[in-house]
């Protein structure tokens, strides 16, 4: 038998409008009066996205960073896979583990108390055997997403900043955090327009058709609000 929706979820479905789509401004002050808001800790807010794209094409993988500019609100743990000077400016820009072999030994054990793995050009010859480890959980170092590079302290300085990876699954569907419910309202709606704004921008060119399909706003355990997007310019509104 299916799971039914808790009381806050209900509670919070009750205050949407059938069939409207709400602007970002909306949509925020939304989600702060739903019950999901007075539970313990401090949920995550997320953009959840259908997107127009046949994943299984190559040229209309979506993939690519957003980064925010009120952070994430979350303590990153990042890991780099390096040696040298690109090692010790990793260590001098925060991340919390450093080391080669040493590191892909420890993964390869079954090591993951970390949210982001960066690596050297050179590294990422024995890196890439960890694809089966890290690949499943998205956390494969890739130069797309700026986690493979010889500046390894600016990478792990963007990533404990706010800088969030995208990519899209296997039905069409990208998930991307954009901050903690606690949030300004007017900090979590510009959080909200960057990510808008990379995922419109990330259009591939193999799409056809309506890209944005559907958005919706939501925090944890909190029910969804369809956000108004627009295929004419990126990252605004209906």
């Amino acid at each position: 038998m299916p799971q039914q929706p808790s009381r806050r979820y209900r509670e919070g479905s009750k205050l949407l409008e059938p069939k409207k789509r709400y602007s970002v401004v909306e949509a925020v002050a939304l989600l702060k009066k739903m019950p999901v808001g007075k539970s313990k800790g401090n949920p995550s807010v997320d953009l959840s996205f259908h997107l127009g794209v046949d994943p299984k094409q190559s040229d209309q993988v979506v993939r690519g960073t957003v980064s925010l500019p009120h952070g994430s609100g979350k303590n990153v743990r990042v890991i780099v896979f390096a040696q040298g000077a690109a090692a010790e400016a990793a260590k001098v820009a925060g991340a919390s583990v450093v080391g080669f072999a040493d590191l892909i030994k420890k993964v390869q054990e079954g090591w993951a108390d970390f949210d982001v793995a960066v690596a050297t050009p050179d590294a990422m010859v024995e890196v890439r055997k960890l694809g089966k480890v890290l690949g499943p959980r998205g956390l494969m170092p890739n130069p797309k997403t700026g986690t493979v590079t010889e500046d390894t302290a600016k990478a792990v300085k963007e990533c404990q900043a706010g800088r969030v990876e995208f990519k899209i699954d296997k039905g069409s569907n990208l998930h991307v955090s954009c901050g903690k419910l606690n949030f300004e309202d007017k900090k979590l709606g510009e959080n909200v327009h960057a990510v808008l704004d990379s995922i419109a921008r990330a259009r591939p060119p193999g799409a056809k058709g309506k890209y944005l399909q559907n958005c919706v706003l939501s925090a944890t355990f909190s029910p969804g609000i369809p956000i108004a997007v627009s295929e004419v310019a990126a990252g605004s509104e209906d």
